[in-house]
């Protein structure tokens, strides 16, 4: 029963297809990660969700920045993004259900050596503090109070984590290190501004994987959001965002043999957009 992980979808109903098609998925016998941001920017997020929730125990899918984005919206809260394409999924017939089973959805997964986040892991967290990182935030996006979360949720501070933090700053630090992290300092203190590729960022910052010590570079981590890093397959890192959305590829790993499968897709977003 092979598992394949896919990249950052954001819409692209019509590229995941050829890419299920490429590596004759199976729903019955084979079983697929994805890294989460399912929706926005791409021009159908509403097939995606409905897609991906129909495949029931076939598909584990952790939660990204735009996702969350979704769920905020679903609840009146935050405010549209320019470049946003999520109307038909918050004016659908079965919203409240797909938005239900999203919200559902884990900030991190690991079986085996494999941990499956969309961005990143803070450099001082081993897998089991990711874990119990995790868990705290989704009891909270799972419980009765979502919404009030979701009303505090925007924010770049605090900057790094710390032990001692308590409420939606503690909620804050753990759901902006799982879905926005790119950079962050040595002692890791996290940067949400620069978004270019490793090499380009200012001095004093280093890519989240980087940071000397970190404490989960024993396990593989899995994850999507920086396209402008695109593929990396390496002992301690498997990156797979590959920048379907503007014109790139979308990828597929296979966790047994570590093999790549991509396909090409059409641009759907300008690079400025």
């Amino acid at each position: 029963m092979p598992t394949y992980a896919i990249g950052d979808l954001q819409g692209c109903h019509v590229s995941l297809l050829r890419l299920l098609e490429a590596i004759r998925f199976d729903p019955a016998a084979d079983r697929l990660w994805f890294v989460g941001d399912l929706v926005n920017r791409g021009p159908d997020s509403l097939a995606i969700l409905r897609f991906v929730r129909g495949l029931g125990d076939a598909a584990v899918c952790v939660l990204g920045n735009h996702d969350l984005h979704l769920l905020a919206l679903g609840e009146g809260l935050g405010r549209e993004h320019k470049g946003d394409t999520l109307d038909p999924v918050l004016a659908a017939p079965d919203r409240d259900e797909l938005l239900a089973w999203l919200r559902a959805r884990p900030l991190a997964w690991r079986e085996g050596k494999y941990v499956m986040v969309h961005a990143g892991v803070l450099p001082q967290w081993t897998v089991e503090d990711t874990l119990a990182r995790a868990a705290e935030a989704e009891a909270v996006l799972q419980g009765p109070h979502f919404a009030e979360f979701f009303r505090q949720m925007y924010g770049n501070a605090p900057v790094a984590w710390d032990d001692a933090l308590e409420g939606v700053e503690r909620l804050r630090v753990i759901v902006n290190a799982f879905t926005r992290l790119r950079y962050c300092s040595a002692a890791g203190e996290m940067e949400f501004h620069h978004k270019g590729a490793p090499g380009t960022q200012p001095a004093g910052w280093l890519p989240w994987f980087e940071v000397p010590g970190r404490r989960t570079a024993d396990a593989t981590l899995i994850i999507g959001h920086w396209s402008t890093l695109g593929l990396v397959n390496r002992p301690d890192l498997v990156a797979l965002d590959t920048g379907c959305l503007w014109g790139g590829k979308m990828t597929a790993f296979r966790l047994e043999d570590r093999q790549v499968f991509a396909v090409p897709c059409p641009q759907a977003r300008s690079p400025k957009a």
